[in-house]
């Protein structure tokens, strides 16, 4: 049954005007710059560098003198696979562009890792692509795919292929039997940069089962568009995908099974194309008020009802899905990028909001709550005024809720990046920066930030430096961060 928007008046009316303030729902608050204040009062709030709160965090940054990662002090990393340097078991180099990752539990006190591989157009440009691994490509003409990179106890690790041939993955999503959903980024089809198959789809990629990722199939009932995230809910059994496109902005889609169809590891491929109902979702706000785009929301807490509005074809046979829609039948947003699944909902990052948005932002994170089918504002960042000097934080993407209390947020703004943490209160802190300068001296560069997972026992923070591409494991005193 969907949630129309006058039942949503109604229960905005049954528990009173403060449903869309913060302090009606606990939100998490902003990193500096924010837009608005956590005590849902009128005026915007902004915070000092890193949040500006005492007692939240690990401290200030250490310069780091590699010139890798400056963490708080008692922290340290190891570089797990370095993209050029470290090679797989077949003595091929670890390909470029780490993206979204997951952790798994492995065999024998293991870790396992799937890390994306965001490598976009013709195979040929790239000098370290996914290697064409017999038995596990899709399309030989296109350079990305998946790795999986087994940790062990000793730190002693090994890597190999878990899907090659795909294009612009990106990131992607665990799911709750285990397996790795890795998405394309990308709407090109057959014959654009000499590719043999069309892209713009998920993959299935099993982390323990090998011979499960042979012979690698589209799930092509979760649609063809720039995939960014998914998650799945683990108790109603839908998906949530996001989009991360412009001209116009993306959409945020839900998939609902077929009836009858059970999860499972490798099931998701036994569906027929057309299986099950993919939709996008379409806000209005406790008045009934339709909303666009979801820049519009410029406070704290603000709390949006939430339709879905059916695909008409999900394949993008001729028209790309989200131009498929009129403005008026669904509400877009500028990079959705990272989700997470956890408290019951899924955390959804739209990473910046620019010109082509009604409003501009440097980055929020939504809670999307099933139950209630309601989207509530829970990071919202104001436009950072100078990304070359550190202390603000912006472009969120990548997302991970920590065992430690709050979210774990990877940056992919301008200028300096971020790891960063944001409390279930609101207070935000640094817990590393990029100190790799891949640009100049004169004009430094850094690389963002991605594929942010804590390992199964929560010991280790794993993260990417996107270029060149490296995978790190952060360890240190880990504290519970209640507010």
């Amino acid at each position: 049954m969907s949630l129309t928007r006058r039942d949503f008046a109604r229960t905005s009316a049954i528990t009173g005007a403060g449903i869309a303030l913060a302090g009606s729902v606990g939100a998490l608050a902003s990193a500096p710059n924010a837009l608005a204040a956590t005590d849902g009062s009128e005026n915007a709030g902004t915070e000092s560098a890193h949040g500006g709160h005492h007692g939240v965090g690990y401290g200030p940054l250490v310069p780091d003198p590699d010139g890798i990662l400056a963490l708080p002090a008692g922290f340290a990393y190891k570089i797990i696979t370095y993209s050029g340097r470290t090679t797989l078991e077949s003595g091929e180099f670890t390909p470029s562009h780490h993206d979204g990752t997951a952790a798994f539990e492995g065999p024998r006190g293991t870790t396992l890792l799937v890390n994306n591989h965001e490598l976009a157009g013709a195979r040929a440009q790239w000098p370290h692509p996914v290697p064409l691994t017999e038995g596990l490509v899709y399309d030989p003409a296109a350079a990305g795919g998946c790795t999986v990179v087994e940790v062990r106890r000793g730190g002693e690790s090994a890597e190999w292929v878990g899907i090659a041939g795909t294009a612009t993955n990106c990131a992607g999503g665990s799911t709750p039997w285990g397996t790795w959903l890795t998405c394309e980024e990308t709407e090109d089809k057959a014959g654009k940069n000499g590719f043999t198959k069309d892209h713009g789809y998920v993959f299935e990629v099993d982390p323990e089962d090998r011979h499960a990722n042979r012979d690698p199939k589209p799930v092509k009932a979760l649609g063809r568009y720039a995939h960014e995230a998914v998650v799945v809910d683990p108790r109603r059994g839908h998906l949530y995908l996001t989009e991360d496109a412009a001209g116009p902005n993306g959409l945020l889609y839900r998939w609902t099974p077929p009836q009858g169809f059970r999860h499972g590891r490798g099931r998701l491929r036994t569906l027929a194309d057309d299986a099950g109902v993919l939709q996008a979702f379409r806000c209005f706000d406790s008045g009934g008020t339709f909303v666009d785009d979801l820049s519009r929301a410029t406070r704290i807490g603000t709390v949006y009802g939430v339709d879905w509005a059916d695909v008409p074809d999900r394949d993008a046979r001729t028209v790309s899905v989200r131009k498929q829609f009129t403005d008026g039948q669904i509400t877009r947003a500028r990079k959705l990028e990272g989700m997470w699944w956890g408290d019951g909902g899924a955390y959804i990052v739209s990473s910046y909001a620019r010109a082509e948005s009604p409003v501009q932002h440097d980055g929020q994170v939504w809670f999307y709550d099933p139950s209630r089918r309601t989207l509530t504002l829970k990071v919202l960042l104001g436009v950072n005024p100078d990304p070359s000097k550190d202390g603000a934080f912006d472009g969120p993407d990548n997302i991970t809720v920590s065992p430690y209390g709050g979210l774990v947020i990877a940056e992919d703004g301008e200028g300096v990046q971020h790891l960063f943490g944001a409390t279930e209160s609101g207070r935000t802190y640094p817990i590393a920066r990029n100190e790799l300068n891949i640009g100049t001296a004169d004009a430094p560069e850094y690389g963002e930030f991605t594929g942010v997972t804590f390992s199964p026992d929560g010991r280790t923070l794993f993260a990417n430096i996107q270029t060149p591409g490296i995978m790190l494991a952060i360890t240190g005193p880990w504290k519970r961060h209640k507010r």
